[in-house]
Order: structure tokens, then C-alpha cells, then sequence
């Protein structure tokens, strides 16, 4: 292949038309540029193992391109420029800095190019399965970035006069104040996208360099994952069953922002919403609405807290009570309490393991003696991506994953090692979703006296290894062996 005559598309750069039925991302992800010049149909490419574009371009679009060469970054130039905003917004009367008028900000949030790039950029975070949509103002330009299976991907830096307008734009779908920029701002949109229903948290933040705007896509009807779904291998799945199925006590579920806990937290309350039982959560925020269920939202703002609510909870004689997070003393000790006097109680802590929760716990103030006789469980988790069945390929397992398959108590006979590749399907990341890796611990009387003496977390987690408990990593090496995801995805998600 040659390379392409860049000084062609600087003369003729007016004359060049991007294809309508690709999106700035999907080519982003691929590093592929393709355009109609003067009747022909070309394809620039950084090199030829991307080759595979052009069959693929054929089969959309019912022509073949003329495939040539050129520099990567020169690729990722050309698709911003002729993909990432509709040229009116290019050319339209936007000053080159941010409007400070009231009135011509609210006009300009509603003018159609605007409204059409915010709506085409949500659309788009969609059809990626994105979960979160970031809008950065930076120095030089409005950066949008989406976190797709847990990372955050950049999609495109918009002019900086755009800035101004696009989140005056989001202001004015949640209904926030356009005027206030120098407070932190929350509030809600609801949007329609393929015939689903989506609730979009959106919350501002002001920044040296303007605000910065991040929305989080929840589909409103979107249905529960069973406990089977989960990715529990079957001893962890009856751990967890035993756990769940205890008549009180708490149960913790740890693990960052992100990581899978209140799914988790959602399938297990699934299992024991019958009739028999009241349930009551309060949570921050409620994300999916549960049928049959008591859910309470809280207002820090009026006052309505995690323990104020939950306080007022325990008088509507529940049996099974969710608290979304533990953040402080006087929410854990209620919990507890709660737990002691005959309800089961779960709730979450953002520690790095299970057992770390006893020991933040202690930190907290709580006394050893209520950890140890209210705490019926410990549970971690973390969210490892699924390899794309489309184009992943079996290979010759590393010799580190093959040492510390061994560290397993019960190592798998047959391995099954396949590593990521890259294809349409995945925009070119080789994997597609995400599939939890868990570690879970029954509290049992040895547990119970190690938590009385405030052993500290190396201690605890030498007691789970010389009962054979399984941890995040081993559990991560297991979906390993079965070609689910990759030894390294277990390893940025999780310490060995």
C-alpha cells in the first residue's frame, strides 16, 4: 500500500465528504478515515493489519475503497475534523470566547446544532454501552470521554466556544441553573434512545478551567441480573446463598465505586422479596426501582441521611433492610444494632478486600465485640472484561499465569487461555461487557475470635488462606482458565 499525498486533502479539503452511516467513535477506535473525493471512495489506515476495514466498508456500503497509508495521529486529525461536529457548529456565530450574557447563553443552548451534537454524543455513548459520559473544559478545547466496560475512552475534543453551550445545553435538560457556575449542581434527564427509557444522573463541578459535567446512563427499565448471572462459580454461589439465607446479621459487600455491588445487592434482595418479607433500602441514589419493595432515597440537603433514615426505618417494622453505604459511625453502629435486635442488614464499604471491612469497621470506632457478633459475611468484588467472542484467539498460556494457577487450592485440569484482539463488534478493544470475580467469607467462630483481638488485615487474610477461601485474584485466574477475560485484566483489577 502507498502512502497518501497529504498535500491532496489540503487543497481539496472543502471538496471531501465523510460517510453518514459511520459515527466519530466507531472510526476513532479503529483508526480508519474513510471519504469520497471527486466521485472516489478512499480509506486511510495507520498500517495493514487493519486491512479488514476495507472488506468491512464493502459489505456496508456496497463499494470497495481505494486503501492507502497514513500517520496515525494524521488519522484521528482528520476523523474530529469531518466527523466529530456538524459543520454548522464549526461555522455558526459562536465568539471566540464563552458568552457571559444570561439571555444569549440560554439562545444558544437551544440553537439546532447544538442540540443535535448533545443528543447525537448521549446517542452515541448508547450504542457504545457506555455507562458514564465526561465533558472536560480544557485549556485548548471541550473534551468528551466515555467509560465503556469500566474505562474511560476519549471521543472527541470539541472548539473551546462550544464549551459554554453544550453544558448550558445539559443544564437546561435537568432543569439545573444555567447562571450558577461556581457551586457543585445534581439533578436528573430523562431520555429516549432505541426504544429504551434511559434516567441520566447528571452532576457539575466547577474547574479552573470551566465546568466539568459527567452523566450517568441508568436504563429505567432495565432488568435485574439473576444471582446465576453473576459470574459466582458454583462454591462461591453457595456461600452466597448461605449468607443470604441467614434469618439476621449483616452482610458487607466491599469493593470500589463501580465494581458491581449494588447488582450484586439488587439479585440478592430479588431472591428474598416474598410476600413474608418486608424490605426496606435507602440508598444514594436509588438507581432501579424494585417492585414490591420499600425504596427510600436520601436528602443530605433536608437533613435525610443514612442514619436518620435508617432510624426511622426500623420503627416500620422491616425484615430485611438495605443501607446503600456505611459511611460514618453513628450509620454503622444503628446497623449493627439493627442486626442484633433480629433483622438482616446489608450494606457496603469501599475497602480493597472482604475482609479489610472488619478493619475499617474498627477504624471507624465501632467496638470489636459488635463487629464480631453482628457480622454474619464479608463479600468482595470487583468487575474483570469479558473477551469478544467475534475475535478473541487461543494461545499458548504465559508461564505467570501458569504459577499462579498453582497457588489455586483445586487448579483446573483443562486451561483454556485466549487473549483479546480487536474487532468492529468491540470497536477494536477485544472485549465486550464485564463478568464480576468475587471473594467471600462466612464468618465462623475462628473469624469471630481473630475480629475480638483487632488482628489486623495481614492476619485475617492468613487465616482465609489457610482455610482454602478462594480470593479475587484466584477467582480472577479461574475465569482465566475458562477464556472469559485475560491474565491481565485480572491483574489491573485486582492484588495478588
Amino acid at each position: 500500500m502507498q502512502h497518501f499525498d497529504k498535500s491532496i486533502l489540503e487543497e481539496k479539503a472543502q471538496d471531501i465528504t465523510p460517510l453518514e452511516e459511520l459515527e466519530a467513535a466507531f472510526l476513532r477506535a479503529l483508526k480508519a478515515f474513510p471519504f469520497y473525493l471527486e466521485g472516489n471512495f478512499y480509506l486511510l489506515l495507520p498500517s495493514a493489519d487493519y486491512l479488514y476495514m476495507a472488506d468491512l466498508l464493502e459489505r456496508q456500503i456496497g463499494r470497495a475503497p481505494q486503501v492507502f497509508l497514513a500517520e496515525e495521529d494524521y488519522i484521528l486529525e482528520l476523523i474530529q475534523k469531518y466527523y466529530e461536529a456538524p459543520p454548522e457548529i464549526e461555522t455558526e456565530g459562536f465568539g471566540e470566547e464563552e458568552p457571559e450574557n444570561l439571555e444569549l447563553l440560554r439562545d444558544l443552548a437551544s440553537e439546532a446544532p447544538v442540540v443535535r451534537l448533545v443528543n447525537r454524543i448521549i446517542r452515541e455513548a448508547v450504542e457504545l454501552r457506555a455507562t458514564d459520559i465526561h465533558f472536560e473544559c480544557l485549556p485548548h478545547g471541550l473534551r468528551v470521554r466515555y467509560r465503556i466496560d469500566g474505562l474511560l475512552h476519549e471521543m472527541a475534543i470539541h472548539p473551546k466556544k462550544l464549551a459554554a453551550p453544550v453544558i448550558s445545553r445539559l443544564k437546561l435538560m435537568a432543569g439545573l441553573n444555567i447562571a450558577e457556575h461556581r457551586l457543585p449542581q445534581d439533578g436528573r434527564i430523562r431520555f429516549r434512545v432505541g426504544g429504551e427509557d434511559f434516567d441520566i444522573r447528571i452532576s457539575t463541578i466547577p474547574t479552573v478551567n470551566g465546568e466539568g459535567v459527567v452523566l450517568r446512563l441508568l436504563v429505567r427499565q432495565k432488568g435485574l441480573l439473576s444471582l446465576e448471572a453473576l459470574g459466582l462459580e458454583k462454591d462461591h454461589y453457595a456461600l452466597f446463598r448461605e449468607l443470604i439465607n441467614q434469618p439476621n446479621g449483616i452482610i458487607l459487600v466491599t469493593g470500589p465505586t463501580g465494581s458491581g455491588k449494588t447488582t450484586t445487592l439488587y439479585a440478592a434482595l430479588s431472591i428474598l422479596n416474598q410476600p413474608d418479607h418486608k424490605i426496606i433500602t435507602i440508598e444514594d441514589p436509588v438507581e432501579y426501582q424494585l417492585s414490591g419493595i420499600s425504596q427510600i432515597q436520601i436528602k443530605p440537603s433536608i437533613g435525610l441521611t443514612f442514619a436518620k433514615a435508617l432510624r426511622s426505618i426500623l420503627r416500620h417494622d422491616p425484615d430485611i433492610i438495605l443501607v446503600g453505604e456505611i459511611r460514618d459511625l453513628e450509620t454503622a453502629e444503628i446497623a449493627i444494632q439493627a442486626a442484633l435486635t433480629g433483622h438482616l442488614v446489608f450494606s457496603t464499604l469501599h475497602t480493597r478486600n472482604a475482609l479489610g471491612a472488619a478493619v475499617r469497621l474498627a477504624d471507624m470506632g465501632v467496638e470489636s465485640y459488635l463487629i464480631a457478633a453482628s457480622t454474619v459475611g464479608f463479600v468482595a468484588q470487583r468487575l474483570v472484561r469479558v473477551l469478544c467472542e467475534h475475535c478473541c484467539q487461543e494461545e499458548d498460556p504465559p508461564e505467570p499465569f501458569l504459577r499462579a494457577l498453582e497457588s489455586l487450592p483445586n487448579p483446573p485440569q483443562e486451561v483454556r487461555y485466549r487473549k483479546a484482539v480487536g474487532c468492529p463488534r468491540c470497536a477494536g478493544t477485544g472485549f465486550w461487557g464485564r463478568r464480576a470475580i468475587y471473594e467471600i467469607y462466612p464468618v465462623d467462630a475462628a473469624l469471630r475470635r481473630l475480629i475480638l483481638k483487632n488482628a489486623s488485615e495481614e492476619d485475617l487474610q492468613a487465616w482465609a488462606r489457610q482455610q482454602g477461601y478462594i480470593s479475587l485474584f484466584q477467582d480472577g485466574l479461574r475465569k482465566v482458565a475458562q477464556g472469559l477475560t485475560t491474565y491481565e485484566e485480572v491483574l489491573r483489577v485486582s492484588s495478588r
